[in-house]
């Protein structure tokens, strides 16, 4: 039996602690009025204060955002959608069809599904489902019963996100045809985080000081893609100083990115990048490592000045660390990045699909094609702020740490400075 060795409180509700089975510290803190413990992966003391903090203040924009969430199995989540039909049935504002849902969940979903979570139901699962209910019919479903089938099961997700059992970002996509859509692998802002960990887990384990520059260039890579939605590869790479702007007002500024050089420039030109806010202080972090740029230098470099190609093998070698390399909808790489940024714009609905389109060089039909299973349709209220809500963008752990208005104040007048001076920032 494990037993707590040492404690240190910190601050009210949340203290860190030391068990038999672990050299590394735990967290547990209060939230909602409950204790939640989790390990800062840290043994040293200091260090896993400062983590304690930054678990606690995650989970606090988690809960605020509606991104906390307690899964629930399949079993319950159907039994709870059935008797809200029959109610509906029974005051005369359900549908006839509703019979029908119900009798499907009932005699097929209930039965594969029982207490499976919610949450755990993606494509594999639905393929297993869809073998096993054409050997129960002994022969394949018509296109209007898998109709149907679909639509008691969006029910059923409907009722889980309803009761925040489920994020709408969770739903699988239903065909009616066997075969999934063109959907691209990205990652979830929870996976993001964890391959951000494994990348600094790795710097700090670095044995030659190349390989920490390395390490931490494909930190501050992935940052860039992550809060841009620029390609990595060509567009990216080419990016020198002077492609980023700055538009200031007192302690406040939005950065854009001319891209000039990639997969669509050709045809299409020049194109202007709006950043997301995070994206100052990775801007910040790289500046430092070079006091002396200039407009036309590289920006992605070591700090000697030379180009390393081993940013993605770096960046793959993090995914496989963490098991994260592979997903239902195949291999993921640092291009998923990319993915992963136009998949957290459709949920936010902060802009159009013609707007995603623009900043990320693509047509509307490439959005449309394959970003299907997240743009709104009977989700839109629960979508509206579900991972980036208005008042919440995905903040790098570099940006929590200097928030200080008047200590950016002063650095934008100094890149302003710069820019008059030498060109860039």
């Amino acid at each position: 039996m494990t037993s707590q060795l040492e404690r240190h409180d910190i601050t009210a509700g949340l203290y860190i602690f030391l068990q038999s089975n672990s050299k590394r510290w735990y967290a547990r803190f209060s939230l909602n009025g409950k204790w939640l413990s989790r390990t800062t992966k840290e043994v040293d003391k200091d260090r896993a204060i400062a983590m304690a903090h930054r678990i606690l203040m995650e989970y606090e924009i988690r809960a605020k955002t509606n991104t906390l969430t307690t899964s629930k199995r399949f079993k319950d989540v159907a039994t709870k959608a059935i008797a809200t039909m029959k109610h509906d049935i029974e005051r005369g504002a359900g549908k006839a069809i509703y019979s029908d849902y119900i009798a499907a969940l009932e005699k097929y979903h209930i039965p594969f599904f029982d207490r499976t979570f919610v949450t755990s139901i993606d494509n594999d699962k639905l393929r297993e489902f869809d073998i096993w209910r054409e050997n129960l019919l002994k022969r394949k479903p018509a296109r209007s019963t898998l109709m149907t089938h679909n639509a008691a099961m969006q029910i059923v997700f409907k009722e889980a996100v309803d009761s925040k059992w489920m994020l709408a970002v969770q739903v699988p996509t239903l065909t009616t045809n066997g075969t999934t859509s063109a959907r691209r692998a990205a990652f979830t802002p929870a996976e993001y985080e964890r391959i951000q960990d494994q990348l600094y887990e790795m710097e700090l384990s670095s044995r030659k000081e190349v390989t920490r520059q390395i390490r931490e260039l494909t930190q501050d890579y992935a940052e860039f893609v992550i809060h841009t939605g620029i390609r990595p590869g060509t567009e990216l790479d080419n990016l020198t100083w002077g492609d980023i702007h700055m538009e200031r007002q007192d302690d406040k500024a939005t950065f854009f990115i001319s891209v000039r050089k990639g997969k669509t420039t050709l045809h299409t030109g020049t194109r202007e990048v709006v950043c997301k806010r995070a994206i100052q202080q990775i801007i910040f972090r790289i500046a430092k490592r070079f006091p002396k740029r200039q407009a036309n230098d590289l920006i992605f470099r070591l700090p000697n000045g030379e180009i390393t190609n081993e940013i993605s093998r770096t960046f793959n070698a993090a995914l496989k660390e963490i098991n994260l390399d592979n997903s239902p909808q195949g291999k993921r790489s640092l291009y998923s990045l990319r993915h992963s940024f136009i998949t957290w714009e459709l949920i936010a609905q902060k802009v159009t699909i013609d707007v995603i389109a623009r900043q990320c060089g693509t047509s509307i039909e490439m959005i449309e094609r394959h970003y299907s299973h997240v743009i709104p349709r009977m989700f839109s209220q629960q979508l509206s702020g579900v991972n980036l809500p208005q008042k919440q963008e995905i903040e790098s752990r570099w940006e929590v740490r200097e928030k200080l208005n008047k200590i950016w104040a002063e650095r934008y007048i100094k890149w302003e400075k710069n820019i008059a001076r030498r060109g860039c920032i």
